[in-house]
């Protein structure tokens, strides 16, 4: 899709209806107009979240997100994507200030033990992952990269489950350090991922001043968290020095913030007020379909980052 064509297609929505004749023509001619929003934080979508008013195509998509303000991106998949694709979208990023956040860093065991088990396979393939991973992050200029340590082994004591993922987890960060990559433990939660080891942010503390390395840190997701120990500030304070990376979601439904129980505004101005400088991603669906719920994703981090 042309951009003069994804633009006459973004003017259906809201934000679009809002711009001036000059500053509308600058965007559709291409001339580095600002963008229509000016954020407080690095709010990151992702592939797919305004398809209906960008298009199908992945460089119309982060286009779309430069122009509405946003200036992070993120997309868990992108280690699975062409090197050719790889490339172009990482030169769109630099052209359009987009700073890269995570992806998914290595295949995720969501039924059966890998790291925990210490198994000497698993944790071989694992660290390939890693490898493979620090050219795709290099490739794209990624500072993050997401870690899930997988599901448990019933067969063993937690205690010597946590000395395997330790120890994996080490070797892991000694191939990231040189690269300057940070491998972010991201603990998902009992509801919608039973079973896995890693599940909340003290227990990912506890790993990372285990492992003691600048390349592994905390993703603290709002969502996860929320349904898993909710107390949210106060465990965002306790994790604070181990936290490199935000993921969003509202609960229940994980939708945009505004659509569930979470104060948004709140966290956001929390996070703000600490002086976080990294990414927020906005990992969630979309509450409504089409045009008008991509729109209202846009509405809703305008709304919550209206705190100053």
């Amino acid at each position: 899709m042309k951009r003069r064509n994804f633009i006459q297609k973004g003017a259906l929505s809201g934000s679009f209806l809002a711009l001036n004749g000059p500053k509308l023509f600058a965007m559709q001619e291409g001339l580095g107009a600002d963008p229509y929003h000016q954020f407080n934080l690095n709010y990151a979508p992702h592939l797919g979240m305004f398809k209906n008013l960008a298009g199908d195509d992945p460089i119309d998509q982060l286009n779309f997100m430069a122009d509405q303000g946003f200036t992070a991106f993120e997309d868990n998949t992108m280690r699975d994507r062409s090197v050719a694709l790889q490339q172009q979208m990482a030169d769109v990023m630099q052209k359009r200030s987009l700073q890269m956040g995570v992806f998914v860093a290595h295949k995720i065991y969501w039924t059966e033990p890998n790291l925990t088990s210490g198994k000497k396979d698993k944790r071989e393939e694992f660290l390939a992952d890693i490898k493979a991973s620090i050219e795709v992050a290099k490739r794209v200029n990624a500072k993050w990269v997401t870690v899930v340590p997988g599901y448990v082994d019933m067969t063993q004591d937690i205690n010597y489950q946590t000395a395997h993922v330790v120890e994996s987890l080490k070797q892991a960060a000694a191939l990231l350090e040189p690269h300057g990559i940070i491998m972010v433990l991201e603990p998902l939660n009992f509801y919608n991922h039973p079973g896995l080891f890693l599940k909340e942010s003290p227990q990912a503390y506890q790993i990372c001043k285990a492992v003691d390395s600048p390349s592994c840190k905390i993703l603290f997701d709002v969502y996860h968290q929320q349904i898993q120990e909710g107390n949210l500030i106060p465990n965002i304070d306790d994790a604070w020095d181990e936290i490199a990376y935000f993921q969003m979601g509202d609960n229940p439904g994980r939708k945009e913030p505004t659509t569930g129980e979470i104060n948004y505004k709140n966290i956001f101005k929390h996070i703000y007020e600490k002086g976080f400088t990294g990414v927020l991603g906005m990992e969630h669906g979309n509450s409504m379909p089409g045009a008008a719920g991509e729109q209202a994703v846009i509405d809703a981090y305008v709304s919550c980052d209206n705190f100053l």
